[in-house]
């Protein structure tokens, strides 16, 4: 069975994003880009929430043919232009796109087929609001989480809405010397 990995940047108070969805906060480095890259050749299929997707969309599909596009630019959007993406949205409905499928319903269904499908790992990058609704079907697998040296008070937390208690294993750490501490989980 294939699984689904959550990369997200998160606070150390565990916020993703301010209350307006500020993300300034976030530390993205060369050595960051390089560790995330490596696990996105893992990947064959990427799940956004919409807000992601806009942001994502706007930038990775022609980020490699822009006059100083660097390595990251060049490895990461090539992957972003082969791999097959999931926007799970409902003010997106029936707005398909080359490579990309929009899931407005049934949610825990077709990601659960999904996967069941000979694949890669199936990666979501940011998308808190896709984070938590497939971690109400227990979808998420393994959360690599990027804590940045940054306490917000307030914000966008990454685990709202959580019923039952979710037991995790810690499987790596990585710290970066930039201060973010990569921390990567898997359910038990």
């Amino acid at each position: 069975m294939r699984k689904i990995v959550s990369f997200m940047h998160v606070s150390l108070d565990g916020f993703v994003a301010g209350l307006n969805g500020e993300m300034d906060w976030i530390h993205v480095d060369d050595e960051i880009f390089d560790f995330a890259g490596d696990r996105t050749n893992n990947a064959d299929t990427a799940i956004y929430g919409r807000v992601t997707f806009d942001m994502m969309d706007a930038y990775w599909p022609t980020a490699a043919d822009q006059p100083n596009a660097g390595k990251h630019e060049i490895e990461h959007g090539a992957w972003y232009n082969n791999v097959d993406k999931l926007v799970i949205s409902k003010t997106m409905n029936g707005q398909q796109r080359d490579k990309t499928t929009v899931i407005s319903h049934d949610i825990d269904k077709q990601i659960g087929d999904l996967k069941k499908k000979e694949g890669k790992e199936i990666i979501m990058f940011g998308s808190p609001g896709a984070t938590q609704t497939l971690m109400q079907f227990n979808l998420v697998d393994e959360f690599w989480l990027f804590v940045n040296p940054v306490l917000l008070g307030e914000g966008i937390p990454l685990f709202k809405g959580i019923k039952d208690k979710v037991g995790l294993k810690l499987l790596n750490s990585h710290a970066f010397t930039s201060g973010v501490m990569m921390l990567h989980y898997e359910k038990k």
